[in-house]
């Protein structure tokens, strides 16, 4: 039996579903914020070349911790 850690680094964007599970808001309370204006484009979120939404885990930080420049 191998027995070596696996060491994993945080990806600086991550899916909606992933950001999730690390913020413990749902899938719809994060696309709400996105919608309504709270999260901006470029700050807590950014848009993949086709289009797919991805959230920032340091805006996202920056925003819980009130720093979010708005």
């Amino acid at each position: 039996m191998n027995n070596t850690a696996t060491q994993v680094t945080p990806a600086p964007y991550v899916t909606i579903n992933l950001a999730s599970a690390i913020t413990g808001l749902s899938e719809k309370a994060i696309r709400r914020k996105i919608e309504e204006g709270k999260w901006i484009e470029g700050r807590e979120f950014e848009r993949s070349p086709d289009g797919g939404v991805f959230i920032s885990i340091k805006g996202y930080e920056r925003w819980i911790e009130g720093r979010h420049g708005a």
